[in-house]
């Protein structure tokens, strides 16, 4: 009896072996190019998973290209680098889901594409930490409160519109307005332990600028870039947004409390905006989508406090405002889901006034619930006085305003000087949260009407 046992258990360990044997050695099979149209790829002849990677003979070599739909037998497919050498009835062959990124604080310092390879030609990642690419979702029972503030260095957000640490906050402006430099205050100026920055569809000359200029050595120190300029594909700009936020969870499960700054959600959404239209989606919203709009909110809710144990992710999420028009579907969609907007006027801008934060329309909705009732009441006396005087800065222009018509205006007449001065600050000049409601309760007790 014993020896029926160890013969079926040797068998049966024989068989596994063979199993294993026949898994590993599995036969994929390849398809080859159909069509090509623009920058979607039609092969036929091979099955792969939406999201999954494959591989396509070219002139030049080989070409990874990425499965973003079907129809019926036909895959479709965007590629990942540039579209050349590509021959009807390529060879295309499927690779599996997409690579893990490498963790580590090896990231640090670091500048990175989309799909996480160096670019600053300082080498090769020494890392053995592996992220997963697709982290299981967050419950939101899970998560910690928004309950302290974050250290920005900008006085005008520390005083006027305080960011809570966890929060998502949208940073609304048109072009030449000053975003980045914006940015590069607040990388210099916080006191999150990591910084973790998406450069998605800007100029190239502008990332290695932002860099160098903006960012600078102390900022990069404790920072990780992503960059993917606006000559890359449109599936590089997206995988760029997923791997910046994918980064920034890694390093907040860690424990660390982390600023990610996004810039800007506005391409992220156009380049989605390119890969829908080109497989046929049609268009919803002024050209967008409807996928544009379910991908917005799954991107933006991955930032946020983790659980006990965990860090948090302080999210600023760049909407170029086309024309500078606040009602642009993504803008409108952002705000939305986000928990507040900073909007940088061009009007101010353009009268030197930097940053161009325009605390009127602007709005910090977890403010009430991370400040002092003192703090909350200066900030609100200040901005009644800033708003009095920008509705009736016309007629004050052309002197149609009489003094002594409303003793809110005439305050706001004598306060207007001390008030731009508060709201200005240099760029290289960061100022900490504690400084920042010191200066502005001396400013709100000149402020009482």
């Amino acid at each position: 009896m014993e020896l029926k046992q160890r013969r079926s258990s040797r068998l049966s360990m024989r068989v596994n072996a063979w199993q294993q044997q026949v898994h590993s050695s599995a036969v994929v099979a390849s398809g080859q190019l159909l069509r090509v149209v623009g920058l979607t790829l039609e092969a036929v002849g091979c099955r792969a998973p939406v999201g999954s990677l494959c591989l396509i003979e070219t002139e030049a070599g080989e070409l990874t290209a990425e499965v973003v739909g079907f129809d019926d037998q036909i895959l479709y497919l965007m590629p990942v680098d540039e579209l050349k050498g590509v021959l009807p009835g390529a060879r295309v062959t499927p690779l599996g889901q997409r690579q893990s990124l490498q963790g580590g604080p090896e990231l640090l310092g670091r500048v990175l594409d989309g799909n996480g390879n160096p670019l600053d030609g300082l080498g090769p990642l020494l890392s053995r930490e592996t992220i997963d690419p697709h982290p299981p979702l967050l419950n939101p029972m899970a998560r910690r409160p928004v309950a302290h503030p974050i250290d920005v260095g900008v006085r005008a957000i520390n005083g006027m519109l305080t960011v809570g640490v966890g929060q998502r906050m949208g940073l609304m402006a048109g072009s030449g307005v000053g975003k980045s430099v914006l940015l590069g205050m607040m990388t210099r100026g916080t006191n999150a332990d990591v910084i973790v920055v998406g450069l998605v569809g800007e100029r190239g000359r502008e990332v290695k600028e932002f860099i160098e200029e903006i960012l600078g050595p102390e900022g990069r120190a404790r920072s990780v870039v992503i960059a993917a300029p606006a000559d890359t594909s449109p599936l590089m700009r997206l995988r760029a947004c997923e791997t910046s936020t994918r980064i920034a969870e890694y390093f907040r499960d860690s424990g660390k409390n982390v600023l990610l700054l996004m810039d800007s959600l506005t391409r992220y959404a156009q380049a989605q905006r390119e890969i829908a239209l080109a497989i046929g989606e049609p268009p919803a919203t002024k050209g967008y989508p409807p996928s544009v709009f379910a991908k917005l909110p799954k991107l933006v809710e991955r930032a946020g406090n983790g659980g006990e144990g965990q860090g948090s992710i302080t999210a600023f999420y760049t909407v170029l405002t086309e024309g500078d028009d606040q009602q642009d579907p993504i803008a409108d969609s952002a705000r939305a889901i986000l928990d507040g907007h900073i909007v940088l006027s061009r009007a101010l801008a353009e009268s030197g006034h930097y940053p161009a934060i325009d605390i009127e329309a602007s709005i910090s909705r977890v403010m009430p619930q991370v400040t002092e009732p003192a703090h909350l009441g200066a900030a609100q006396n200040i901005k009644r006085l800033w708003s009095a005087y920008r509705q009736n800065q016309d007629l004050i222009a052309i002197g149609a305003y009489s003094k002594g018509a409303d003793p809110m205006v005439d305050k706001a007449i004598t306060m207007q000087p001390v008030l731009a001065k508060f709201l200005q600050q240099e760029m290289r000049s960061p100022i900490n949260f504690q400084l920042s409601l010191e200066q502005m309760a001396r400013i709100a007790a000149q402020c009482k009407v």
